[in-house]
């Protein structure tokens, strides 16, 4: 991911140095390079189902309150902007970002899901106030498909059984505000950015090909960005 990212940073300078794309704070298009918190929820929602084998050995551990948690994460984010007009706008986001599951509650110190790979892909329609100077605040919304790839059973899903675990791609809300900072009259800026997304995954827990649990979670993560633009 690293890597695509120092391509995409170097596509943008190059961009930047063609006469024909020269910078402007009110041009059709805007790149952004951001650095980005995601910060999950990842709590139960619904345990949609449990094998009774499974729910006797939780039940012979003490477990009564099952609950869980994802880790949050910092990654680079690629964002790309076109406006129909100084107020409207509409955007998509490129990134990845890699969590893993512990449980919470009861179930507090074991380690469920890793390697969590989400492609969190998004695009809002944003609106943006004019305020006459170069801090122009923006509002937006729009849909969310979060894809997952690559997903392993954790060490206590493991030592319970478990040999493969299958998290659901996910089609959510995505809710956003920020503002932009024009730096004078050259395209470049800066830009700070808040998304809430809802998403609801459900993960399937296996066991010799068998299903022994299915959760349904509240993974809505807060995703915080700031970073430099360049709008041409």
């Amino acid at each position: 991911m690293r890597k695509i990212m120092m391509l995409a940073a170097l596509g943008a300078a190059t961009a930047i140095t063609t006469p024909a794309l020269a910078g402007s704070p009110d041009g059709k298009l805007q790149v952004k390079v951001l650095g980005t918190a995601v910060l999950p929820d990842g709590g139960i929602d619904k345990i949609k189902y449990i094998d009774p084998g499974l729910a006797g050995t939780l039940s012979g551990m003490g477990v009564v309150d099952v609950d869980t948690k994802a880790n949050d994460n910092v990654v680079p984010t690629l964002a790309v902007e076109y406006f129909f007009s100084n107020s409207i706008s509409v955007e998509t986001i490129c990134c990845f970002t890699q969590h893993h599951v512990n449980g919470d509650a009861d179930l507090s110190g074991t380690n469920l899901v890793n390697h969590v790979l989400i492609l969190p892909a998004t695009v809002t329609a944003k609106f943006h106030l004019d305020t006459g100077g170069p801090i122009k605040p923006y509002v937006g919304a729009g849909p969310s498909l979060f894809i997952v790839f690559d997903e392993k059973p954790g060490s206590t899903a493991q030592a319970l059984g478990v040999d493969k675990v299958k998290m659901s791609n996910s089609l959510g809300l995505a809710l956003q505000g920020g503002v932009d900072i024009a730096l004078g009259d050259s395209g470049f800026g800066l830009s700070l950015d808040a998304k809430k997304y809802f998403i609801k995954p459900t993960a399937k827990f296996y066991a010799a090909g068998t299903k022994v649990l299915e959760t349904k979670h509240d993974l809505d993560p807060w995703v915080l960005s700031a970073g430099v633009s360049y709008r041409f």
